[in-house]
C-alpha cells in the first residue's frame, strides 16, 4: 500500500480543494503533468525530431492498456479520442441485419444510449431495461434477449447510481448465447480490475480522464481478436492502413491490428502523459487501487447512513458498488447542495438526483471527513 509521502509526491492538488469528482474529470499526477510539460518543450525547441521515439512510446502505451484490462495483446488495443468514438466504431462497424435488436439498461451515459437509438434507421431496434426493479440486474438484461438480440451494451459501473454489473457472469451467458458483450468500461477502468477475457468481452472502451487519471482526448478501445476484421471500417486515413510509413504507397489495406480503427494522426501528448499514469498504476497494483477505492466507498456509506438528514441511494451490497457515491440531502436539491460544497472546495457532482462522491484511491481520508462534515442536511 502506498504511503503518505509517496502519494503526496504524485498527488499536489491546491490545499483548498478536495477532489471527489474523478466519476468526471480527474486532476493529473504530477508525473503525468510533468510528461506533459516535457512532451510541450521537446515540441517548442525540437519539433517533431525525435518521433521514432514517439512511436516507440505509442508502442508502450498499448502494451499497458492491453495489460491493465488482461487483453490478450496489444494488437487488441487502439488508441481512440474518447469512448463515444469506441462506441460509435461498434454500432456502425457491427454486422447488423434489419430485425436485430441491442439491449441497454435505462441508466445509460448519453454516449452508451444514444450511439444506438441512431441505428433505427438501419433496422436494429432498442431494448432498454430497467436495473433498479431486480436483485440481479445481468438476469434481467438477459432476459430480455431473443434470438434477433446481436448485443448488450452495457456500463460496468452506472454513472448516475453508482451500480456496479458483474461483468463475468453476464459475459459468461453471452459468449453461451453468441451475443456480443460491449461495455462501457469509463467508470471503472482505473478504479476496479478489469479483465476482457475472464469477461468475455467483445468490445470495452473507456476514456483515459476519469478514473485513469489521464488527460482528454485520448481512450482505450478493446476489440476481440474474433472481431477485428469483422467490425466494417467508416474512418480512412494513414494511419489505419497496414504499411502506414509508405506514403507513395497506392495499394494499401487496414492493419491486421487494431490499429486499423485509427484513422489519422495520435494524440501524441496525451500518449505522453497517459503512459505516465499507467506506470503509476502498475507501481501500485490495480488489487490495492481497487481495494481502497472500495475502501472509501464503504466509508462513506457507513457516515451518510449515520446521518438522519441524508438519504444513501448507491447499493453497497457486495460487488455491486465502485468509486460512485450517490447520496441526497432531505433538506436542499442536489445542485444546491453540490453548489455549496463548491464554495468550500469540495469539488462533486449532481448526478441521478443527489450528490455524487468519487474519491479516488490517493483521496486521504482526512479529506473524507472534511467533506462529510461540510454536507448540507
Amino acid at each position: 500500500m502506498p504511503d503518505d509521502d509517496y502519494l503526496t509526491a504524485e498527488f499536489s492538488l491546491d490545499a483548498t480543494v478536495i477532489y471527489l469528482n474523478h466519476a468526471g474529470i480527474c486532476p493529473l499526477p504530477k508525473r503525468s503533468a510533468d510528461a506533459i510539460r516535457r512532451f510541450a518543450h521537446e515540441c517548442e525547441t525540437q519539433g517533431a525530431r525525435d518521433y521514432p521515439r514517439w512511436m516507440a512510446m505509442e508502442s508502450r502505451v498499448r502494451e499497458q492498456l492491453a495489460q491493465l484490462i488482461h487483453a490478450p495483446a496489444p494488437d487488441d488495443i487502439a488508441l481512440l479520442k474518447n469512448t463515444s468514438e469506441g462506441l460509435s466504431t461498434v454500432a456502425y462497424g457491427f454486422p447488423w441485419q434489419p430485425g436485430d435488436n441491442v439491449i441497454i439498461s435505462d441508466e445509460e451515459f448519453p454516449s452508451n444510449r444514444i450511439v444506438w437509438e441512431s441505428l433505427r434507421h438501419r433496422g436494429v431496434s432498442v431494448r432498454e431495461v430497467s436495473l433498479t426493479q431486480t436483485e440481479a440486474p445481468e438476469d434481467a438484461l438477459i432476459a430480455a434477449a431473443d434470438a434477433r438480440t446481436r448485443m448488450i451494451a452495457i456500463s460496468a459501473v452506472q454513472f448516475a447510481s453508482g451500480l456496479r454489473l458483474d461483468l463475468v457472469k453476464l459475459g459468461g451467458v453471452c459468449h453461451a448465447r453468441e451475443i456480443a458483450l460491449c461495455v462501457d468500461a469509463i467508470q471503472a477502468v482505473g478504479a476496479l480490475q478489469v479483465d476482457v477475457q475472464a469477461a468475455h468481452i467483445d468490445f470495452l472502451a473507456a476514456d483515459a480522464h476519469k478514473w485513469l487519471l489521464g488527460p482528454e482526448g485520448i481512450a482505450v478501445f478493446y476489440c476481440a481478436p474474433r472481431w477485428r476484421e469483422r467490425l466494417a471500417l467508416h474512418q480512412f486515413g494513414w494511419h489505419m492502413r497496414e504499411n502506414f510509413s509508405d506514403y507513395d504507397a497506392r495499394d494499401w489495406r487496414p492493419a491486421p491490428s487494431a490499429r486499423r480503427f485509427e484513422c489519422g494522426s495520435p494524440n501524441m501528448l496525451g500518449i505522453h502523459a497517459l503512459s505516465a499514469t499507467l506506470d503509476l498504476f502498475a507501481e501500485i497494483g490495480m488489487q490495492t487501487v481497487e481495494r481502497r477505492v472500495l475502501a472509501h466507498a464503504e466509508y462513506l456509506f457507513d457516515a451518510i447512513q449515520a446521518r438522519q438528514d441524508l438519504v444513501c441511494t448507491t447499493s453497497l451490497k457486495t460487488g455491486r458498488y465502485a468509486g460512485i457515491l450517490i447520496f441526497r440531502s432531505k433538506s436542499l436539491s442536489a445542485d444546491e447542495a453540490v453548489k455549496q460544497l463548491r464554495t468550500q472546495g469540495i469539488i462533486c457532482a449532481s448526478r441521478g438526483g443527489g450528490i455524487r462522491f468519487s474519491p479516488h484511491f490517493y483521496t486521504p481520508r482526512a479529506q473524507l471527513d472534511r467533506a462529510l462534515a461540510a454536507i448540507p442536511g
